[in-house]
């Protein structure tokens, strides 16, 4: 079966967050993430069932649907879980939030690297906690940890660390020498390892594979609180279901209270879209990552033909649709209001946690026409800039 990802689907008109932001302006939202793309029709033929069904009382996963996520995680990653570790939550940021309060007090530090997906840095504030980042090198065009800092970095005050597996925005999938040195680290000094794995399913380059940070050793596996969804692979973030996968007993008992009285429960639909995505979306899936890497490849086309002269990609793409751009050329205190006056929508760097005007992100999760014409746009918008 093919699956359509070309043609266009308006949302300027619906309760879109992506669309709402720019409504009544010309302007292409490509910033949060968050895909222009029907999703799987297994996925729409599941919901259409369970709402013809008519009934949307308060929810409890049943067994197939947990059943689907351990055959998942056994067919993807050779990671064989028990049911009774899942953990469900209405979002990942929720399991970001939830972790911080359960595994650090006030006033102890989260550890992380930068740049990084916003709720990395402003989860643990939300409760008073500190947020620590250590920033990544660019080594032989790739990002890299910078080890030494990272070790510098850790006091006392230090109980939890922060990964992104595959990491947002630099579009990195770590290897398991890697992982491996990582874990160590976190084993070393005590820490709790939350790894959010959310875009585990998005990995452009066929030669490298998802490696489940838990799934390296029962050792690591014991401190780890593995967060994941089917919400950016499936396009169905709106349907608010996540889940964490914690082994050890202990661990997720204390992960559990600290969302007592205030984590909502996952909606009945969330449900049934989360059991479809991983019991039938895999040809859909498959389709979409072929797609993403053609939109990948046409961005990075354009870059080298120098289109998009002050604008490029350090390192390889290499999981996700989302692509981190060097812009500190262009010499813009406010490079996002530059190119939103010409029609594109961007997201800042400096919420990633890098100087303002050095970066931008964009979403290439659209169809290839919108790409087209996001490029064409920024072509402009760089041809209008003065001389340097």
């Amino acid at each position: 079966m093919t699956f359509d990802f070309d043609t266009p689907i308006p949302r300027d008109q619906t309760d879109s967050q992506k669309w709402q932001k720019y409504a009544g302006r010309d302007i292409l939202p490509m910033w949060v993430a968050d895909m222009d793309y029907k999703c799987a029709p297994a996925i729409l033929y599941a919901l259409h069932e369970r709402v013809d069904h008519g009934l949307f009382g308060y929810a409890r996963p049943v067994k197939s649907t947990t059943d689907a996520i351990v055959e998942a995680m056994e067919r993807n990653y050779g990671w064989k879980i028990d049911a009774s570790w899942i953990v469900w939550l209405p979002g990942l940021v929720v399991g970001l939030n939830v972790t911080a309060q359960a595994f650090a007090e006030p006033g102890e530090e989260v550890l992380t690297l930068s740049p990084v997906y916003p709720p990395f840095m402003t989860a643990p504030k939300n409760s008073s906690r500190v947020s620590v980042q250590v920033p990544f090198e660019l080594h032989e065009g790739h990002w890299t940890i910078n080890w030494d800092a990272l070790e510098r970095a850790v006091t006392p005050k230090t109980k939890l660390f922060y990964l992104c597996n595959p990491h947002n925005p630099v579009a990195r999938v770590w290897r398991r020498d890697e992982l491996t040195r990582l874990a160590d680290f976190c084993l070393r000094h005590n820490l709790i390892l939350c790894s959010d794995e959310i875009h585990c399913d998005l990995i452009l380059d066929p030669a490298l594979k998802h490696i489940p940070t838990a799934a390296l050793s029962p050792e690591i596996a014991a401190r780890t609180v593995t967060l994941m969804a089917p919400s950016k692979t499936y396009n169905v973030p709106g349907l608010g279901t996540s889940f964490a996968i914690i082994s050890d007993p202990m661990r997720r008992a204390r992960f559990v209270r600290a969302t007592s009285g205030i984590v909502a429960e996952v909606n009945n639909l969330g449900y049934v879209a989360c059991e479809a995505a991983y019991r039938h979306g895999e040809a859909w899936r498959q389709q979409l990552l072929s797609y993403l890497r053609g939109n990948r490849d046409f961005l990075l086309a354009a870059l080298a033909r120098g289109e998009l002269p002050g604008m490029r990609v350090e390192a390889p793409v290499e999981a996700t649709y989302l692509v981190w751009l060097n812009v500190t050329a262009l010499g813009l205190a406010d490079p996002i209001a530059h190119f939103e006056q010409h029609g594109v929508g961007l997201s800042e760097g400096s919420y990633f946690g890098v100087p303002k005007g050095h970066y931008v992100r964009i979403n290439l999760g659209c169809t290839r026409a919108t790409l087209a014409e996001a490029i064409r746009r920024m072509r402009l918008a760089l041809a209008a800039l003065p001389p340097r």
